[in-house]
């Protein structure tokens, strides 16, 4: 019934956090701006065990326990002879038992507890051999043997001898008595620590609470937070047009951006070669008159020039030879006061602007612009054509959240949670019940330890006031026949303890014996084994409890034996604080993966994106208008110019010589003459050179300038232009063809993209489901404190304790028997004697006048030695 019970409540459990539909919505969902859901963390209950065990200072007693054991039994975990006789046990495989395997069996376990049977043996033989002992000593002493006899022989190193005993017996009884207080120790801390179990047992079952409390709100924030899928894939939905429409748009503006851009550099052109023309016509203009006034103005100043150098002073060498010189100078430099271009041989651009003007009359910039916009609604355009799958899709998140809804309604999980609570507390009220039993048993077991050590405690008083006696009693002067009353109180009371000896140490060792085959076995064939997780190897053997089941856990659970499914797994997923449902893989009840697959309809969500058809064959990117445009404009007689012609009056220059250079020659040659008409007039001459500079020859350096780069404008323009044109149609035609017959690959193949992004976000919400449930949702660390709890109770606290007890109480009855050999002979120098040993003063020899056997005669002042030397 339990098993049942357990599978329904896990069963319940998961279902529930996966199948839910969620009633509410959140208002707000955190989003990640890379498409990745942030579902946050699941919350999780804080559980206050801590399954841990720090003995203090008795963990080194612990320690020396756990050494004698790894003496007494140093071999391995027998995993294989644990594994043989837990089949032979539990399997009942052999209904009759065939005697030679059993004897190998048999001496496998006798050869793995050697060790503890060598003790054990020891033991027993201690136990019987020392009551009987102790009566032959008892019978012997009583015939005046065995020490019996109340007589002392004196002997020179009597004081030595003495003190040697008595330091003997001394180290013994101290040894004895650490024993004692091990043991006594080792008592008190396993009823001390019954308090802390206590808390440690309590602390379980608050965390079982936990479990139990904080599993339905951990479930319900799964199901809260199917919503963050679901506004996710709204919201992309009613933005199908920026995701998909943008995506398409942005894989079809590769071909048709550059084809438009093409188009609308081209408009630029057109432009441009207008303003290029227009300054070519006015420059060309500009030259052409002002080259006749340039040429008329040089003239007037050459005949200037050479009416001053007719001059009468530049003809006579003899009277002035260097002005003469200067005039013939002058005179042979005026061949280049002319123009050096000639603009009126160039023909006007008229025809070529008129054809540009016309052109330009339709608006190819703003006929491209509607080409940019007709292809930049691509998105509106899907956002449109998608309108039918975007309600489908909406309707369909409906019919998901309708489904899930219904299907929870079959497994009842609160009830099966309220089952468990119910459950837990009423063990709990059980375990509470126990409390007064267990202290009752744990008193009576602390009366049994104390009177076990009591009885040790007895045997040491003797011994520390038999030797307290003795010292402070001892007087070197008295002879044996005249000790004093102390001293013989003392011998006396070492008899007594080796009495008590006898009596006691056969039950001691017995005791013992016992609690050193159950502890030392516990500690190593349960606790050591569980610490180094062989124990868990044993208890994961294939085949072990049932023969056809390899692993026993979901062969009992599942009926599937061979599901991955071990002790040490569960404990160890459980240690890590992992989910139930991957650390007894519930996914055999319940796949989550396939589960929320079918519920959510991932495959028919896809489906509708299949046969998505989105025409784009709407989009215009250049009108008929404006190929006609273009195609005219390669037509205008641009590429008819003769740019050589003009590039080569532009390339003259002004005039065959700079004419301010020439001025200032000029005036440099005058000042070199007397002074006179002449100077005079040639100085006047260069100003007038100076002045034409300023006022003609510069303003037609700057429109050669204008002209040189319209012409230079003109002629990249139109070079290659019909070309040009045509591979810009060429360009606008393909991308046109792209958009109208060969979009159906970028569109189907963004489509598949825009898809498995909606997909992906229920794919998301399942695989943190998953994930969630198999690391964060009912996490069962409380199981594996449970384990751990128990290993503490019963090895730290119960099985180490035990072992510390029986070590020292051991330890006390080994420690007894030097204990009693001791006390017999130290006693015979406590105890006052009847008889001593007297001499003869002159031949020094002793007398044996008196009988042996007669005790009557003998008085403790003098004595004759007795007949046989060993008394």
């Amino acid at each position: 019934m339990w098993k049942t019970g357990l599978l329904v409540l896990f069963w319940g459990l998961l279902s529930s956090g996966e199948l839910q539909q969620q009633t509410t919505e959140p208002e707000h969902q955190n989003r990640s701006p890379s498409g990745k859901l942030d579902f946050g963390n699941v919350p999780q209950g804080v559980y206050e065990t801590v399954p841990y065990y720090e003995p203090g200072m008795i963990g080194i007693l612990f320690h020396m326990v756990h050494a004698f054991l790894h003496v007494v039994q140093p071999n391995p975990f027998p995993e294989d002879l644990v594994v043989e006789v837990a089949k032979d046990k539990f399997g009942a495989i052999q209904s009759e038992y065939q005697k030679p395997e059993n004897i190998v069996l048999t001496l496998k376990a006798i050869y793995y507890e050697i060790g503890f049977v060598v003790c054990a043996v020891l033991g027993l033989l201690f136990a019987v051999l020392m009551p009987a002992v102790g009566l032959f000593f008892c019978l012997c002493r009583c015939c005046n043997n065995c020490g019996g006899e109340m007589h002392q022989r004196q002997r020179k190193n009597a004081d030595c001898q003495r003190g040697l005993l008595t330091t003997l017996l001394f180290t013994t009884s101290l040894i004895i008595t650490a024993g004692v207080l091990c043991s006594y120790a080792a008592n008190q801390n396993l009823s001390s620590q019954f308090k802390s179990v206590r808390r440690l047992i309590s602390s379980n079952l608050r965390d079982l609470h936990t479990f139990s409390n904080e599993t339905p709100m951990q479930i319900d924030y799964l199901i809260v937070q199917y919503a963050t899928a679901k506004n996710k894939v709204i919201s992309d939905l009613d933005n199908v047009g920026p995701l998909l429409g943008g995506k398409i748009h942005h894989e079809l503006g590769k071909e048709v951006r550059p084809a438009l851009d093409g188009a609308l550099n081209m408009a630029g052109a057109m432009r441009e070669t207008k303003e290029a023309l227009e300054n070519a016509s006015v420059s060309l203009e500009v030259l052409q008159e002002a080259t006749g006034k340039l040429h008329f103005n040089l003239s007037l100043v050459r005949s200037g020039l050479n009416r001053s150098l007719n001059d009468p002073g530049c003809s006579d060498e003899e009277s002035d030879a260097t002005s003469a010189q200067l005039c013939r100078s002058i005179r042979s430099s005026l061949a280049q006061l002319h123009v050096s271009g000639n603009f009126t041989r160039l023909p006007n651009v008229y025809n070529q602007l008129e054809s540009v003007n016309q052109v330009l009359k339709t608006d190819l910039r703003n006929i491209v612009q509607r080409g940019y916009a007709s292809f930049n609604d691509t998105p509106g355009m899907v956002n449109d054509q998608m309108r039918n799958v975007i309600d489908g899709a909406r309707s369909m998140l409906d019919t998901i959240g309708t489904n899930i809804s219904s299907f929870t309604k079959v497994f009842p999980v609160h009830s099966s949670l309220t089952n468990f609570t119910n459950f837990i507390s009423h063990t709990q009220s059980k375990i509470e019940d126990l409390y007064p039993e267990i202290d009752e048993m744990d008193f009576y077991r602390w009366v049994s330890c104390i009177g076990l050590c009591s009885m040790v405690v007895l045997i040491l008083a003797f011994n520390f006031l038999a030797i307290l006696c003795g010292n402070l009693g001892y007087d070197k002067h008295a002879s044996p026949t005249t000790r004093g009353c102390v001293s013989n109180t003392g011998g006396t009371l070492l008899m007594a303890g080796v009495g008590f000896s006898f009596l006691f140490s056969w039950i001691l060792m017995g005791v013992v014996t016992a609690m050193f085959l159950v502890g030392g076995n516990m500690e190593k064939l349960v606790c050591e084994p569980f610490h180094t997780k062989q124990l868990f190897k044993v208890l994961d053997t294939p085949h072990l409890v049932n023969p056809d089941w390899r692993n026993f856990i979901p062969g009992y659970l599942y009926n599937d034996s061979d599901l991955d499914l071990t002790v040490e797994s569960f404990y160890s997923n459980c240690k890590d604080n992992q989910g139930i449902y991957s650390a007894m893989r519930l996914d055999k009840l319940l796949n989550v993966s396939a589960f929320l697959n079918s519920s959510l309809h991932t495959k028919e969500v896809g489906k509708m994106f299949e046969n998505v058809n989105i025409d784009l064959r709407g989009i215009v990117l250049l009108e008929p208008d404006g190929k006609q445009n273009l195609m005219d404009f390669s037509e205008t007689g641009v590429a008819e110019i003769n740019y050589a012609a003009y590039l080569e009056e532009v390339n003259k220059g002004v005039t065959q010589v700079d004419l301010l250079s020439y001025a200032n020659e000029l005036e440099a040659q005058t000042d070199l003459m007397p002074k006179g008409p002449l100077q005079t007039s040639l100085k006047g001459q260069a100003n007038s050179l100076r002045q034409i500079h300023s006022q003609q020859v510069i303003p037609m350096e700057q429109a050669m300038s204008t002209l040189n780069q319209s012409i230079r404008l003109l002629e990249r323009t139109a070079s290659d232009l019909p070309n040009k044109v045509t591979d810009v149609l060429a360009t606008i035609e393909a991308a046109q063809y792209l958009i109208s017959e060969n979009a159906t690959q970028v569109v189907n193949q963004e489509t598949q993209k825009y898809k498995q992004t909606i997909v992906g976000y229920f794919r998301q919400y399942i695989e943190w489901v998953r994930s969630s449930l198999a690391m964060e949702v009912a996490a069962c660390k409380p199981f594996s404190n449970i384990v751990d709890t128990v290993e503490i109770i019963a090895c730290s606290v119960l099985v180490d304790s035990l072992n510390t007890f029986w070590f020292g109480l051991g330890c006390c009855a080994l420690f007894l028997l030097p204990s009693i050999i001791l006390s017999v002979k130290l006693a015979k120098f406590y105890r006052r004697m009847d008889t001593e040993d007297v001499y003869d003063d002159i031949e020094t020899i002793p007398m044996k006048t008196i009988p042996a056997y007669d005790t009557l005669t003998r008085f403790p002042r003098a004595s004759a030695p007795p007949r046989h030397i060993d008394w």
